[in-house]
């Protein structure tokens, strides 16, 4: 499920950056066309080796947010002018990539609880943090607020991540790592 909405956050933000709506800024479109195809081929996969049911499942999100998507490019070019559309795909690209950089809070939290970086990986949250820095930087020599403030949020999480990281690594005893995320 985060490769289908990481899938759809690069779909937005990809169509902030496109010269139809924001002129001036075809790098935030570059990269996240980017990653908008290696997050479809990571589904793709996972599709082809899932099981019927899960096949069905993930077949149908990924409609979703292809539909979705589609929406949102037809919404904003045929009843949108430029000024208020590139105003309505930014709130957009926003809510979408606050809403991803806070998702691991949930995570933070059980890290605090289990003192153990289990389910935190080191190469996400450094990740996480290195691109939300370029593109905070990039944002603000655009002066963009609509590329900077959400970056400048995933900074700080990023940031937060990386010193519980340095704070619980090698804190939890060997019984307490591998206890399941969700109890059956």
């Amino acid at each position: 499920m985060p490769y289908i909405y990481a899938l759809l956050n690069c779909l937005i933000c990809l169509w902030y950056g496109m010269p139809l709506v924001s002129p001036g800024i075809i790098l935030v479109a570059t990269v996240n066309s980017f990653g908008a195809v290696f997050q479809f081929i990571y589904i793709t996969i996972f599709i082809r080796y899932a099981e019927k049911q899960m096949k069905l499942k993930m077949l149908g999100f990924l409609a979703s947010v292809f539909a979705a998507f589609a929406f949102i490019v037809l919404v904003t070019l045929r009843f949108l002018d430029p000024p208020t559309r590139q105003l309505f795909v930014g709130y957009l690209s926003v809510a979408s990539l606050i809403s991803m950089f806070a998702s691991p809070l949930l995570i933070i939290n059980l890290v605090i609880k289990m003192r153990s970086v289990e389910y935190m990986p080191l190469s996400l949250s450094l990740a996480t943090f290195l691109m939300s820095l370029a593109f905070f930087v990039y944002g603000i020599f655009k002066h963009d607020p609509f590329i900077y403030v959400p970056n400048g949020i995933g900074t700080v999480l990023g940031t937060v991540q990386l010193a519980l990281y340095t704070y619980y690594y090698n804190s939890a005893s060997p019984d307490e790592l591998r206890h399941p995320l969700i109890d059956p």
